[in-house]
């Protein structure tokens, strides 16, 4: 199946422009042209598109998705690169993934805190104190 470039970055959620700039910086490849000129992309190119857009969202750069598509043409020959270049950024999502658990229970800290404030003045109750709050574990969970 083919598509034009307006069908497939509406299927991605990105401008033409991007798909354009991918192309250029090497990361889609072989897209033919028709007579006119327009791309036509096929189903090879949206299997990479996805890999580019999870990539992306795992915080890749676009110079680690040039290395990680030049490496992966030739597996047996980069196997190693390939494992360092995704340790590296498994390392870097589980940094990142604790940073944000970590502000998640803040968050939540103040949620409660901030909220036994306001039953505290609807009821003309004594006021928290933080010092109970700050260090005590609450779910998280959505």
């Amino acid at each position: 199946m083919t598509y034009t470039i307006r069908q497939v970055a509406t299927q991605f959620h990105m401008q033409p422009s991007t798909l354009r700039y991918y192309e250029e910086q090497g990361l889609l490849t072989n897209v033919d042209r028709t007579e006119t000129g327009q791309r036509v992309y096929e189903d090879c190119h949206l299997n990479r598109l996805r890999a580019i857009c999870c990539f992306k969202n795992a915080g890749m750069t676009i110079d680690d998705l040039k290395k990680f598509f030049v490496y992966e043409s030739n597996e047996p020959e980069h196997i190693d690169e390939i494992l360092d270049l995704l340790e590296s950024r498994r390392e870097s999502l589980d940094e990142q993934r604790r940073a944000l658990d970590e502000a998640a229970m803040h968050v939540q800290r103040k949620l409660h805190y901030y909220t036994d404030i306001k039953h505290a003045i609807d009821s003309g109750g004594e006021m928290p104190d933080w010092a109970n709050y700050k260090t005590r574990a609450y779910s998280i969970d959505c």
